[in-house]
């Protein structure tokens, strides 16, 4: 089916939503039972580690380690935010940089400041978008962004929203206590759809919509270490306690551009496997034999897909035996990981 859906549903017992590109998943949300990224926090300071550069936090949802140890003291009650996930029997990552964010603007108390994306290049626009931001943040010290999906939306939406992020933002800011407490959770499936997915789509909220409309098959394709590419070539994708593994290969083309282009292939295609998987972490690529000349415009490609794909990934380059390096954001969960609790 072609054109975009945003599709609202349920895997198993979790909330769960997904965008369909074209027919093809393009990105999937479930819930989890680890807390959601994005929840604020009062937290207890208690021991520092500078030999890693931090210190350690009492949550209500368990031990949290922040990058800073400079002017805080044992005993300091912070308010802090969840960045990510933990990986398995570490603390949680949480910042001291709160973000308060929504569909049409993020508000920023440690930032001060009116910006608008780049993304909108009209100068119009952009002066009315101006406006909004000065009449709603007048006289308070806080920064703001209006993000890219502000170009064709109404003034009264884009104000409306602006007003309830600096209300949250206000309220959690102005919260007094003595004891960790979780200020506000992060979202939800569902509201991260509405909140991130912003491009024009049909929206999708019947009971059964993800069997009805090819989620729940791409779903079990995902279950598979195989994955196959333009051309003939192919991917395996395993992740390992350590690292994930990814395979490429050139299936039954022996022609002598046959590995570049199956890299190539794999550059295009990795990050949405990534995502949707859920993997993050070390990501450490077994290419298929490719001229050194092309890995210059193999890694081009795949520096621009990771960047479309929106999740921190830093490019650490070739080894010595002419595999590709990664290190990716624990953004989310594993799949396979919430496949289990969900129908558990």
């Amino acid at each position: 089916m072609k054109g975009r859906q945003i599709i609202l549903d349920h895997l198993g017992t979790r909330e769960a939503a997904a965008l369909m590109v074209d027919g093809q998943l393009h990105d999937l949300l479930v819930e989890a039972d680890a807390p959601r990224p994005g929840t604020i926090y009062r937290a207890r300071a208690t021991k520092p580690q500078k030999g890693q550069g931090g210190i350690f936090l009492e949550t209500p949802d368990g031990n949290a380690f922040l990058k800073q140890v400079k002017g805080i003291a044992p005993g300091d009650m912070l308010t802090v935010q969840l960045t990510g996930y933990a990986e398995e029997s570490k603390a949680l990552p949480v910042t001291l940089k709160l973000l308060f964010k929504s569909r049409y603007a993020i508000v920023t108390p440690d930032a001060p400041g009116l910006n608008i994306s780049r993304s909108i290049r009209d100068d119009a626009r952009r002066d009315e978008l101006m406006m909004i931001a000065k009449d709603e943040m007048q006289g308070l010290e806080m920064g703001l962004i209006l993000r890219s999906s502000c170009e064709e939306a109404s003034d009264e939406d884009i104000a409306e929203d602006l007003r309830a992020m600096v209300d949250l933002a206000q309220t959690v800011l102005g919260e007094a206590g003595t004891a960790p407490e979780v200020l506000t959770e992060g979202d939800s499936p569902h509201v991260l759809a509405w909140r991130d997915w912003v491009e024009p789509a049909d929206i999708v909220t019947e009971a059964g919509s993800f069997a009805s409309h090819g989620v729940l098959e791409a779903v079990d394709a995902l279950q598979n270490a195989y994955v196959k590419l333009a051309g003939g070539a192919s991917l395996y994708i395993e992740p390992t306690r350590a690292l994930t593994a990814v395979d490429v290969n050139t299936g039954a083309d022996g022609s002598f551009a046959a590995g570049t282009r199956a890299n190539f292939a794999c550059a295009k295609e990795l990050p949405r496997q990534l995502r949707l998987r859920g993997l993050g972490g070390q990501i450490t690529i077994d290419l298929a034999p490719m001229p050194k000349k092309d890995r210059r415009g193999f890694e081009a490609s795949l520096r621009a897909a990771l960047k479309a794909d929106g999740i921190d990934t830093v490019l650490a380059g070739f080894t010595p035996l002419g595999h590709y390096e990664l290190q990716r954001k624990r953004a989310r969960l594993p799949l396979a990981e919430l496949l289990n609790e969900a129908n558990a």
